[in-house]
């Protein structure tokens, strides 16, 4: 999605990371929610560990309430969760009634997926999905990994 696409009902959700904004996650779950013809979009956040502390500690108290955090944060970012599913590393935060709510997506991809052979790309692509069906209600098809794996 392009800026002037925006709107004001464009829903909106966060990608933080060193090169989030260059980075396959945010491009794959823009081509999902573009495939599903979803008003959605994922603004994303550079950032460097020295604003982590600032970025995640003020999540609660900003409009973001739906986080992709990179695998760079997936540790460092369970600190500033008031609720965890792992101690190993989160895949999303969310705001919900105000607390921050860190969330691996290993055991519930691995439920309804047998992903053994897959790379780290399609795993990747198979969480994305995972979230924009969360997030927007987007089918949970793992069928259509290749095509997302395409470049436009």
């Amino acid at each position: 999605m392009r800026l002037e696409e925006i709107t004001p009902d464009t829903k909106l959700c966060t990608i933080i990371g060193y090169n989030a904004q260059s980075d396959n996650s945010r491009r794959y779950f823009n081509k999902i929610m573009k495939m599903y013809s979803v008003n959605a979009t994922a603004i994303a956040l550079n950032i460097i560990d020295e604003h982590l502390v600032f970025t995640l500690s003020n999540v609660a108290k900003s409009k973001v309430d739906k986080m992709i955090v990179q695998r760079e944060f997936g540790l460092k970012s369970i600190e500033y969760c008031d609720s965890v599913n792992s101690q190993e590393s989160i895949d999303i935060i969310e705001v919900i009634d105000g607390k921050v709510v860190g969330t691996n997506l290993d055991d519930e991809l691995k439920k309804l997926k047998d992903i053994s052979l897959f790379d780290t790309q399609e795993i990747l692509i198979a969480k994305i999905i995972l979230i924009a069906s969360r997030w927007y209600n987007t089918p949970i098809d793992f069928d259509i990994i290749p095509l997302l794996m395409t470049k436009d």
